[in-house]
């Protein structure tokens, strides 16, 4: 059976590089799993990699379909947003290759409800608050069109959704550290092949 990984944080916690490099790893061999949302993309950002932009109209008929496995809808001060996982073939519980996803303590626990403890693996990437800030900030102004207002909105809400009590209630006890972006990937790479 295989494992599905679910890599989380905070935003600006570092998950876009560490799902780069991990996908990048040879000797892990890890499935891409692409999650969905109807929120523009950012720069640099393409559909089918970072995430499948859609519609909305496109998110109500994957729904209809009976297709859309969890969804998290977030009030933005750019409208509503929701980002998605669908039953789309590419998570594949009894393959042979693990599979990768990036998603939110709420999107893992739906997961392992879905398809189970041993099967949904927690990858939890934590960073200090001040870097996370400014982190988000550097990233931000790197924009064509910054939205400063969502980058606080969104730092907030992170302060509730990852707390402590989520954070138990999920089960999440092993925390990645990324103060050393290396030493952190070197300690999930072997935490990954440990579960092999």
């Amino acid at each position: 059976m295989s494992k599905l990984y679910c890599l989380m944080g905070k935003s600006a916690s570092g998950k876009d590089t560490f799902y780069k490099d991990l996908m990048a790893e040879k000797r892990l061999a890890l499935k891409t799993v692409v999650s969905y949302t109807t929120r523009p993309p950012r720069e640099g950002e393409k559909d089918g990699a970072e995430y499948h932009f859609v519609s909305r109209e496109r998110l109500d008929e994957l729904e209809k379909a009976g297709k859309v496995i969890e969804r998290r809808d977030y009030t933005t001060v750019h409208g509503t947003w929701t980002y998605f996982t669908v039953d789309d073939g590419q998570i594949d519980p009894d393959g042979q290759q693990d599979m990768l996803i990036i998603g939110t303590l709420e999107s893992f626990a739906r997961l392992r409800e879905r398809f189970g403890k041993t099967h949904v693996i927690p990858i939890y990437i934590h960073v200090e608050d001040g870097e996370r800030l400014e982190r988000a900030l550097a990233r931000e102004r790197r924009q064509e069109h910054p939205r400063y207002a969502e980058m606080c909105r969104r730092f907030l809400a992170d302060e509730k959704d990852f707390s402590q009590e989520n954070l138990k209630k999920c089960e999440i006890t092993e925390i990645y550290e990324n103060n050393n972006y290396e030493n952190c990937l070197k300690q999930i790479i072997r935490n990954i092949e440990a579960h092999r």
